[in-house]
């Protein structure tokens, strides 16, 4: 009997949402994601120490956030030669404001993959959706360099995702999941909130039909998973980032799967036709408190961990 996690591959695009090489060698997920969180653990493990070392030793007079870029390079070179697709690395979050920054930053990060090697096409950079972000994904795309917008939870989000033709966007199920959860407090039913009722996969699933209804190209990721009910909820999504833990549970799992999006069943029930610009985006994404917050306290979260991967830079140059 097929595992799951076979069954997943017939209809959408595995990736692994984690910086460990192992995982993707037992796993073989298509692309693969990271972000500062993801690479900060992946940095302290005994086993890539070598490639913290390395990046010292051949950059000595490099700046600090020119090592850390150096660094998110070194790892996204090494995942890139262990699967097929693409690798998404993660601009600065403390840019998350800056248009213009957030454009210098990330071509230099393509221009340091390419000098690594690695053609841009195999690279999406993340930046966060904020208003700022996705205008600098506007000016990257054109440019030729493919945009992954990441700390998206909301349709006014994914619409101007979409006028900015970015590549792919990673709503994020999980995170959405556990603000109503928090929000619904003793009250939360969890049965009543699983599976197709649960209110991350909704959200995903409204900008899937919307995409879908109106041939946006632009790729949908479902991200930021909790438990397998929401994957299984999402099968058919363009593509799924998943963690090594729920990357096993499909991979030991049985069960039935069967494909629950389709752009067929979205064009026979077609949204209505939305206008995305500044102001609306804006007034919209603050009539929304849950996306409002998760956004903020994503942005937070990633520069926290920055932070923290710099501390730790600084400590291994001074040793």
């Amino acid at each position: 009997m097929s595992k799951q996690l076979d069954s997943l591959r017939q209809f959408t695009t595995v990736v692994a949402d984690t910086g460990d090489f192992d995982t993707m060698r037992k796993y073989r997920p298509t692309d693969a994601t990271t972000n500062p969180s993801l690479i900060l653990k992946a940095v302290q493990q005994k086993e890539n120490q070598h490639l913290l070392e390395k990046i010292i030793h051949d950059h000595s007079n490099a700046s600090g956030s020119e090592l850390v870029d150096h660094l998110l390079v070194a790892f996204g070179s090494e995942i890139l030669s262990i699967i097929p697709g693409r690798v998404s690395t993660e601009v600065d979050a403390r840019l998350s404001f800056d248009t213009q920054a957030s454009i210098e930053r990330a071509r230099q990060l393509i221009d340091l993959y390419q000098r690594s090697g690695v053609a841009r096409e195999r690279v999406l950079i993340k930046l966060a959706s904020t208003w700022e972000g996705i205008q600098a994904a506007k000016v990257l795309q054109a440019e030729g360099i493919r945009c992954n917008m990441t700390l998206l939870f909301c349709l006014p989000q994914a619409l101007a995702c979409a006028q900015a033709k970015v590549q792919l966007i990673s709503p994020f199920v999980g995170r959405i999941y556990d603000w109503y959860k928090k929000s619904a407090g003793a009250q939360w039913d969890e049965a009543a909130n699983a599976g197709a009722a649960d209110p991350g996969v909704q959200s995903v699933k409204s900008i899937y039909d919307y995409y879908k209804a109106y041939d946006i190209p632009t790729e949908i990721m479902g991200a930021s998973f909790r438990n397998i009910g929401q994957i299984r909820a999402l099968a058919g999504c363009d593509l799924l980032t998943i963690s090594p833990d729920l990357l096993n549970q499909l991979s030991e799992s049985t069960e039935s799967l069967e494909r629950q999006l389709a752009p067929e069943h979205a064009k026979q029930n077609a949204p209505e036709w939305l206008a995305s610009n500044e102001v609306s985006f804006r007034t919209e994404l603050n009539q929304d408190a849950m996306a409002t917050e998760k956004l903020a306290e994503g942005i937070r979260v990633f520069v926290a961990d920055g932070i923290k991967l710099d501390t730790l830079i600084a400590q291994a140059r001074n040793k």
